[in-house]
């Protein structure tokens, strides 16, 4: 049997430039050649065009069938590990099916990891939020990560942590006084459920000074000179609050 070039590619389900390739690869042996100087393959040829389109479909790489040779011996060891990398790969794909359906349900945006801040809070974070949130997630280690990811799961809605986002920069000194004032329960509340914030720097990967001036400089770049103002006037009250009564918890939740 002899079949030219185009015939052989169309009866493998191959393209005439992946049978060039072949050969040009050493994958598939050059037939011998007419007295017209046309190439002419035979069922060995065939044979073996149909094999690599097969594993090519599979998923192997052609280095990885060039490794395979070419004997007719089951090829079980390059099968089961090729069958592992599959199921990771599965893996991989469900979990970001799985992500991308809690984005859509939510509307969430897409800058926030997804096993760090759930989707129906990240919708309602504003952009300054969502932004300390993705700094958070490059500069503290697991603990740290788990402690912030149960606070913004569990954190509550408060009048004045909402009053707090929005807050103009131009806000007086009296108002800000205010709330403060107002903010301080909340942000001892807060304390008070996840004590691990406290520590929460504690292993973070760079360290903790690394991780702290990182924050502090994000939160100076994220938050109006307002706000900042308040956040301080907050840890105040609670440190002296905390000087008084000891025992009870003074710290910040952003």
């Amino acid at each position: 049997m002899a079949w030219s070039t185009r015939e052989i590619a169309e009866l493998a389900g191959v393209s005439l430039r992946a049978v060039r390739h072949y050969h040009s690869v050493g994958l598939l042996t050059e037939p011998e050649r007419r007295s017209n100087g046309y190439k002419q393959y035979g069922v060995a040829h065939l044979v073996k065009l149909v094999r690599i389109k097969r594993l090519t479909e599979l998923g192997f790489s052609l280095p990885q069938i060039a490794a395979m040779g070419d004997s007719d011996e089951h090829p079980e060891q390059a099968l089961q590990e090729l069958d592992a990398e599959l199921a990771t790969t599965i893996e991989r794909l469900q979990r970001a099916r799985d992500e991308l359906a809690a984005l859509l349900e939510h509307s969430a945006p897409t800058d926030l990891p997804h096993d760090f801040v759930p989707s129906a809070a990240a919708a309602k974070m504003t952009d300054a939020d969502r932004s300390l949130v993705v700094v958070l997630s490059r500069v503290l280690g697991p603990r740290g990560m788990r402690v912030y990811a149960d606070m913004m799961r569990d954190a509550p809605d408060d009048p004045a942590s909402a009053e707090f986002d929005n807050l103009p920069a131009d806000v007086d000194e009296a108002a800000r006084q205010d709330l403060a004032q107002r903010l301080v329960p909340y942000i001892r509340a807060v304390n008070q459920a996840h004590p691990g914030l406290a520590e929460s720097r504690s292993d973070a990967p760079r360290g903790k000074r690394f991780a702290d001036k990182a924050i502090s400089g994000a939160m100076a770049d994220l938050y109006n000179p307002a706000q900042l103002d308040v956040l301080r006037r907050a840890r105040e009250i609670l440190r002296s609050q905390s000087e008084k009564a000891p025992g009870s918890d003074s710290g910040e939740t952003r």
